[in-house]
Order: C-alpha cells, then sequence, then structure tokens
C-alpha cells in the first residue's frame, strides 16, 4: 500500500503527515508514505486544497486534518 500526504510544507500538511505515520506504526500496517509537495504534481492529482491524502494514487480526502482514527478507518476502508 501507498499512502501520500500531497501539501507544500504548512503546518497543517506536516500535522495530517505525522498523524498518518502515527495510524501507520500502531497498527503495524505495511505501507509506504509518501510526502508530495511539488505543486504541479498536487494538481496533476485532482487536488487545489491541501492537505490532501491518497491512497494507492486515489484522493481520498482533501483540504482537512485528520486524525489518526481517521486516517486508520481510510486506510482499512482502502484494503
Amino acid at each position: 500500500m501507498k499512502v501520500q500526504i500531497l501539501g507544500t510544507g504548512c503546518p497543517k500538511c506536516l500535522t495530517l503527515e505525522a498523524n498518518t505515520r502515527s495510524a501507520v506504526a500502531a497498527e503495524g500496517i505495511e505501507a509506504t508514505i509518501e510526502k508530495i509537495t511539488d505543486i504541479d504534481e498536487i494538481m496533476d492529482m485532482g487536488v487545489m486544497i491541501t492537505p490532501a491524502l491518497a491512497i494507492d494514487g486515489e484522493v481520498v480526502s482533501v483540504g482537512k486534518v485528520l486524525n489518526k482514527d481517521q486516517v486508520l478507518a481510510l486506510i482499512k476502508g482502502a484494503k
């Protein structure tokens, strides 16, 4: 599984990244976590508002700072 955090490095993006890493680690999920900061790549994925979260290339959340449990629910739903 590939989990992508899309954002330019703002505090909200960093919080989403930390919550995502925490969720993956807490559940022992095998996932590659990638941070995408290039604005052109973010826009190519159809995202206009950050932070955003994508799982296996599919954007599942835009413009929200998800907490650990919300991230975990999205990851489990994508399995």
